[in-house]
């Protein structure tokens, strides 16, 4: 049995990112680790609409887009749903606006190029925390965005 399973399904998985092959490489590693990915976004326009099309589990979320970067997605995202779960996606040093994505309510990020491995420990994470939570019958309130330096 999928020890990530939430309730009798899988965690769900929007992956939004303007590259095509980062998009591919996030989605199969969330495969890989028991994830159903329910979409794909390649901007952060597109990345509202399929989060409202979908309400997945937990998002990964580009910074750097064209049309509406990831904070401004993220800002926009936490508007329309506070408890949304978001992973911020860096390809370059970007501690300025990983700070405010983190002041608007990101909970992780990972940095690209990214290793399989903790992107696999990041999903196991999230996966344990949905799991926890809706067992427990909790929203997402009591959840503590990471703080980089923190692991």
């Amino acid at each position: 049995m999928n020890a990530n399973l939430v309730g009798a399904r899988a965690p769900r998985l929007l992956v939004v990112d303007d590259a095509t092959i980062m998009r591919m490489r996030i989605a199969g590693i969330a495969r890989e680790a028991g994830w159903d990915v329910v979409a794909e976004a390649t901007n952060g326009r597109e990345g509202l609409d399929r989060y409202a099309e979908h309400r997945p589990d937990l998002v990964t979320l580009d910074i750097v887009m064209p049309e509406l970067d990831g904070v401004e997605t993220l800002r926009e995202l936490r508007a329309a749903d506070p408890s949304a779960r978001v992973v911020m996606v860096s390809a370059v040093d970007q501690r300025a606006k990983l700070r405010e994505c983190f002041a608007l309510g990101a909970l992780d990020f990972v940095v690209k190029p990214f290793d399989k491995e903790r992107l696999i420990s990041l999903f196991a994470k999230y996966a344990a925390v949905i799991r926890d939570t809706a067992a427990a019958g909790q929203t997402d309130a009591s959840l503590r965005p990471h703080q980089p330096g923190n692991g």
